[in-house]
């Protein structure tokens, strides 16, 4: 597809499921045309949601972050693998329990979803990107397994874009728990159908009408392929142009970044 039809195609839809670290930012510094690309969003009355991996912050906290970035967005914008998972475990074991290793976004789902938090017998031993993780929580973490908790990941990343390179994300965390414990975790994070599910009905979208964004080949994209929502791989983040031809399926655009789709 030629380049100015290929962004014709992408300009028509009219929601957008958007990653954010990689895509929007990388740590702390705002991406090229980020802003601008927020900015022509609103402008065309396009639905959005950012929707993100990331487990550390609220949509408030997320929301905050952009401010300060000098990008605003209300917090109904922000969905997150914390609020998936709690809201997948609320399904699952209503007013259950759950020891985890992770930061307050994650924590506070859990508590707005009903869960209570439990070191010694919980329901469940769940884990996101955090620094609180420490040989001392990891040891628990599979002593609670081995015990009978089930393990849940927030989302299966193994690694995630940052300012200065590349950072363990949640699957490198939860891996030497699955390890120890001679078990698989369950992660309910892209590429997890769950999730994308929820990001639609936020939307109020169709997907024919919907494109996601994202940077990571092994989640955005493949989440967007077998929800069979158009794909839009970004050059940004962790994924290289190089990359694409190691998977078996391949986005249907790809951008150096999301600077290209503003008019």
């Amino acid at each position: 597809m030629k380049s100015e039809n290929k962004l014709i195609r992408i300009r028509s839809k009219e929601a957008f499921i958007i990653d954010m670290d990689g895509v929007i930012y990388h740590g702390n510094r705002l991406l090229k045309g980020a802003a601008e690309f927020v900015d022509w969003l609103a402008r065309n009355n396009k639905g959005f949601l950012f929707l993100t991996n990331s487990s550390e912050r609220s949509p408030l906290e997320l929301s905050q972050k952009l401010a300060r970035l000098g990008v605003e967005v209300e917090p109904k914008h922000f969905y997150t693998s914390a609020l998936a998972t709690a809201a997948f475990l609320a399904t699952q074991k209503p007013g259950g329990s759950a020891y985890t290793i992770g930061e307050p976004g994650l924590i506070q789902a859990l508590y707005d979803a009903g869960f209570t938090m439990n070191n010694v017998n919980p329901d469940y031993v769940v884990v996101g990107e955090g620094r609180g993780y420490s040989l001392e929580a990891l040891e628990r973490a599979v002593k609670l397994v081995l015990g009978g908790a089930r393990l849940i990941g927030t989302n299966p990343d193994l690694n995630g874009p940052a300012e200065d390179g590349l950072v363990p994300a949640c699957g490198s965390l939860v891996a030497p728990i699955e390890l120890a414990a001679n078990t698989k975790a369950y992660f309910v994070g892209k590429p997890n159908p769950l999730m994308m599910r929820h990001g639609l009905r936020l939307l109020n979208a169709q997907r024919e009408n919907t494109a996601i964004i994202g940077d990571r080949m092994d989640t955005d994209i493949v989440a967007g392929v077998e929800a069979e929502i158009e794909t839009i791989l970004v050059l940004s983040g962790v994924t290289s142009r190089q990359d694409i031809s190691r998977f078996p399926y391949r986005p249907r655009h790809v951008l150096e970044g999301v600077y290209e789709i503003p008019e």
